[in-house]
């Protein structure tokens, strides 16, 4: 009884443990990611996954009020399918980064199928906009093995979040009140501007939301800026 007991244990924490790799924000194990800056400066960095979509421009929009720079991870997928809404956020002064070819989850697959999701979404994206691409967001947030090698082979840098909106699932004042107090300086923000591989999705919630937290975080004095401005200050486009 005692040895089934130890090895349940056993069982139990290695799954903890693997289960923290994959999607700990703060654990590097599988691969490099980054999910704050430093809080030198009053700055947050506001990240859009999942795109870009058909409703993109009404973010960008929201964004030039406030005088806001944001980093958009996109799907390649989408990159090929709307190619004037991806550079148009290059055009605005944004940054592009990489969030995989078809945001299909990388946990379980062969590093031969990471290194594809990668590359084929840093080609869509060079060949769509002429950025390419330093930093990747995994899908959902969940790295595994190969990752790390497909960073490094394309020269990219991990980057999770610090805090994530949940608009995918939350109304827009609900997402608002999630997020209203947890913008401290060196904060990495995640919202979405599309829904995975749906097309015209609806981002209402996403809109909504910006629209009563970007006054409410300028009003506080926080400047922002680009993943890239937050951890280097500097940018990649």
């Amino acid at each position: 009884m005692w040895t089934a007991l130890v090895l349940l244990t056993v069982l139990l924490a290695g799954c903890g443990l693997m289960a923290w790799a994959v999607r700990g924000r703060r654990c590097t194990w599988l691969a490099p990611s980054i999910w704050r800056g430093p809080d030198a400066r009053r700055a947050i960095a506001l990240s859009f996954d999942d795109g870009p979509s058909e409703s993109t421009a009404r973010v960008l929009d929201l964004l030039e009020q406030y005088g806001a720079k944001a980093t958009f991870f996109m799907c390649g997928h989408h990159v090929r399918r709307l190619p004037f809404a991806a550079c148009q956020v290059m055009r605005q002064g944004h940054e592009i980064g990489n969030h995989s070819e078809t945001h299909e989850p990388l946990y379980l697959r062969s590093p031969g199928f990471i290194q594809a999701q990668l590359g084929r979404a840093q080609e869509s994206i060079q060949e769509v906009t002429g950025v390419t691409p330093r930093l990747f967001r995994p899908p959902f947030g969940a790295r595994w093995f190969g990752l790390r090698a497909a960073q490094r082979k394309l020269g990219l840098q991990g980057v999770i979040w610090t805090e994530i909106a949940r608009d995918w699932a939350l109304d827009g004042p609900a997402v608002a009140e999630r997020l209203r107090d947890k913008a401290r300086s060196g904060a990495i923000l995640c919202f979405h501007d599309g829904r995975e591989l749906r097309h015209n999705p609806d981002i209402g919630s996403t809109l909504g939301a910006l629209e009563l937290l970007l006054p409410h975080w300028a009003a506080q004095g926080f400047e922002f800026v680009t993943v890239s401005e937050l951890l280097w200050n500097k940018t990649n486009n």
